[in-house]
C-alpha cells in the first residue's frame, strides 16, 4: 500500500506545481487554492508511504519522477523548449528513479 501512496504523492505534487504555473504568481484564485490542496494531499500521502519505505528511497523517487513528469508537461503543454540536453538529463533522472526500486 505504500508504494500506491508514493505513486499518488508524486501525482499531487506534479498537479501542485503545474497550478503554480497556471496560479500566474497568485493572481488566479482557482489555481491558487489548487496549489495547497494537491500539495497538502501530497504530503499527506507521502508521510504515509515514508512509514513503511526508507525515506531516502521515497523522497528520490518522489522528487526524481516529480522532476520528469513536470517537465514533460512543460514541453508538451506549456511549449517549453525542448533540446537533447534536456531529455538527456531527464532521461538520467528516470534512470536513477529506476536504479532505486
Amino acid at each position: 500500500m505504500s508504494w500506491i501512496y508514493l505513486t499518488i504523492a508524486i501525482m499531487f505534487e506534479t498537479m501542485g506545481t503545474v497550478c503554480l504555473k497556471l496560479s500566474g504568481g497568485f493572481s488566479k484564485i482557482v489555481p491558487s487554492i489548487m496549489v495547497f490542496v494537491f500539495y497538502g494531499l501530497g504530503f499527506i500521502l507521502l508521510i504515509k508511504a515514508v512509514e513503511k519505505i526508507d525515506i531516502s528511497t521515497v523522497y528520490a523517487i518522489w522528487s526524481g519522477l516529480g522532476i520528469a513528469m513536470v517537465s514533460i508537461i512543460g514541453f508538451l503543454y506549456f511549449k517549453e523548449t525542448v533540446n537533447i540536453v534536456k531529455v538527456v538529463c531527464i532521461v538520467l533522472i528516470i534512470v536513477g528513479v529506476v536504479g532505486l526500486r
